[in-house]
């Protein structure tokens, strides 16, 4: 998809999330630039639609950023070790947000493995959200960031060949069931996550 401008990200997530796979997203800071591209995303909504979003009982500090308007970064943390980021997208004053769930490095990727010792593949580098954001140099900070500015920028990338959609994965509740099948990934690319179905996910 084209990805000019935040207009192009004004549309539903559910919708959207689909369309930005293999787009590439570049984070810039003091020690250099990662780009990595992404090749899973999950769609989340809000206002009482989507029990598994971070948006659905109403605005609150944590998920300001989700009722911005679109083109910005949603970052949270989670786990007490995580930092994890979405592309918040929907028209102003109605959350939603992609979650950035993995993705392959294509440029910084000794920048990369430096923040993500731990990877013994360079598959691995982005393989979850967590591993993404670390790879990528997210902080807190950032939640509310520009993806049209100067430290981030986001466009679009080679059109995947297959695209396959299925439940979230790690969503407790009716939002990690079937009736959600709004985790979308690039059939066959070994960047992909594993799934894994939440205990509670109905």
């Amino acid at each position: 998809m084209r990805l000019d401008d935040r207009s192009a990200l004004e549309g539903s997530a559910v919708d959207l999330a689909p369309k930005l796979l293999g787009s590439l997203i570049t984070h810039t800071t003091s020690e250099g630039s990662v780009t990595i591209r992404l090749t899973e995303l999950e769609a989340y909504v809000g206002n009482g639609v989507d029990p598994g979003s971070h948006a659905h009982r109403g605005k609150t500090r944590r998920n300001a950023t989700m009722f911005g308007p679109p083109g910005h970064l949603y970052v949270y943390f989670t786990y007490g070790m995580h930092i994890c980021g979405n592309i918040v997208c929907s028209p102003d004053g109605q959350p939603a947000g992609v979650l950035m769930r993995a993705g392959e490095v294509v440029d910084g990727i000794e920048l990369a493995r430096e923040r993500r010792t731990t990877s013994k593949r360079d598959r691995d580098l982005a393989q979850g959200p967590g591993r993404l954001g670390v790879a990528l140099g997210l902080t807190m900070d950032d939640d509310g960031s520009n993806l049209f500015g100067e430290s981030f920028s986001i466009r679009e990338g080679p059109s995947p060949a297959s695209i396959l959609s299925g439940p979230r994965t790690g969503v407790s509740g009716a939002g990690g069931g079937a009736s959600y099948p709004w985790r979308f990934w690039i059939e066959g690319d070994p960047t992909v996550s594993s799934y894994k179905r939440h205990p509670k996910a109905e």
